[in-house]
């Protein structure tokens, strides 16, 4: 079953990764929206995606975990097909709306099936061989973005999700009905005080893990013109967009190798440093190797934020999918809080700097840098105060 749920992953992921980060390359080039354009789908898409990772729970207990799956994917397969079929930027927009809902409903699900019924030793590399698979799978997508937008035949965009749509309806016909769960008595199971410490680290890592998402998605709208202003075209600007996936690909199968990092203070502080200064260097080195730079040095923090905050969450409510709600939702969350940042550094851009002279503007990205801080600082106190909290190490 595991292979199954692994190629399921890797198709959805690609997938899914088109259409939520990679349309912002097809409306930039087909459609042409402006940043701020681009900032309220993704804006929109986070607020939608987040009723549906909190929607996931309750319908899999009404439903069941294999019938929300299915339903998921057959309905993302009708939304690709709608808007291969039918273009406008209207639609385009709702339908976007629309599949993060479904996405949103659909990841929890999926990350329960992967991990239930593993003890805490067999969870860690499965957890790492799965974000690997699901994490290339962005990368890929990203990758061949520029190729797809480049051809000029924009249904083809949408053509490719839903052929992996119907590709991962046959694979999740073969999935049981339920998800099959450790007893919480289980001799395996953490003991009590080892399961606080880690929800004290959970804490600190989801903090940590919405600020990533946050600050990606002020990004990921902006790669296309960050990269247009360094004289890329759109065939090399999408693979060196990638690169910040490739490095966070790397961190998740680091992660699953060496088991370290376990109920330790030391990663998560790092984690708070890394995220801020990798984000910083994209979007103010103005030069290419400043801007891969920051691309590795957030893909490396994001990757830990990331693989600690599941897994932390999976081993403590034993691989529900209320974790994986949980989880998604705050992903959510940061989709939602970083394109919101950057509609406001919009209003910033062209204002008087302060103590400077009267010609001075505040440049664009660096607008958008300073409407960023509050979302830096609201999360770095909060993984902060998570860390102070946590109990000491049980002999």
């Amino acid at each position: 079953m595991i292979a199954v749920l692994f190629v399921l992953t890797f198709l959805e992921s690609i997938a899914a990764t088109l259409i939520q980060r990679g349309i912002y390359f097809y409306t930039h080039e087909n459609l042409g929206f402006t940043q701020s354009q681009n900032l309220w789908v993704a804006f929109g898409f986070g607020v939608t995606y987040v009723g549906g990772a909190f929607a996931s729970h309750p319908l899999s207990k009404r439903f069941g975990e294999k019938t929300v799956l299915l339903g998921c994917i057959v309905g993302l397969l009708v939304l690709h097909c709608l808007l291969a079929l039918v273009p406008g930027a209207w639609l385009l927009v709702g339908s976007i709306f629309g599949t993060a809902i479904l996405q949103g409903i659909k990841w929890p699900v999926v990350e329960s099936y992967v991990s239930a019924g593993r003890a805490p030793k067999q969870l860690l590399p499965l957890l790492s061989r799965y974000n690997v698979t699901w994490a290339t799978a962005g990368f890929v997508a990203i990758g061949i973005t520029g190729l797809i937008v480049g051809t000029h035949l924009p249904s083809l965009f949408f053509w490719f999700p839903a052929l992996l749509n119907v590709f991962a309806i046959g694979l999740t016909l073969k999935l049981p009905a339920k998800p099959l769960h450790l007893e919480h008595s289980h001799p395996e199971r953490p003991a009590e005080a080892e399961l606080q410490r880690m929800r004290g680290l959970l804490g600190s890592a989801r903090w940590s893990m919405t600020g990533s998402y946050a600050l990606l998605y002020v990004l990921a709208p902006l790669m296309p013109n960050l990269l247009a202003q360094l004289s890329l075209p759109v065939t090399l600007a999408t693979p060196v967009a990638s690169i910040l996936d490739a490095t966070r690909v790397i961190t998740f199968g680091a992660l699953g190798a060496i088991a370290g990092w376990h109920g330790r203070r030391a990663p998560m502080w790092l984690t708070m440093l890394a995220l801020p200064a990798g984000f910083l260097l994209v979007l103010l080195g103005h030069s290419l190797p400043l801007l891969i730079l920051g691309e590795v040095i957030f893909g490396v923090a994001a990757g830990f934020a990331y693989t600690s905050s599941l897994y932390y969450a999976l081993v403590a409510e034993n691989a529900s999918v209320d974790a994986g709600g949980a989880h998604e939702g705050l992903i959510g969350i940061g989709i939602g809080l970083g394109p919101l940042s950057g509609l406001a550094g919009q209003l910033l851009v062209d204002q008087p700097l302060p103590f400077a002279a009267a010609s001075a503007r505040l440049e664009p990205f660096m607008a958008l840098a300073l409407t960023s801080l509050p979302i830096i600082g609201v999360c770095v106190l909060g993984a902060l105060r998570s860390l102070v909290r946590l109990p000491g190490r049980p002999a």
